[in-house]
């Protein structure tokens, strides 16, 4: 048996490119923009269960 065989020989699965993944400032960037907008809904929450109750 041969271990060292390519990826592309397995079943189903192809290579990875480098095109094939967002560059990484982008990814910094939805990450961050996720985190902010959690935080925001948690302050608009946080403000409506104060001024409820």
């Amino acid at each position: 048996m041969n271990d060292s065989a390519p990826e592309a020989a397995v079943p189903g699965r192809t290579p990875m490119n480098e095109e094939d993944r967002a560059p990484m400032g982008m990814t910094v960037r939805v990450i961050i923009y996720l985190v902010a907008v959690h935080f925001f809904a948690a302050f608009l929450f946080m403000l409506f269960y104060l001024a409820g109750g």
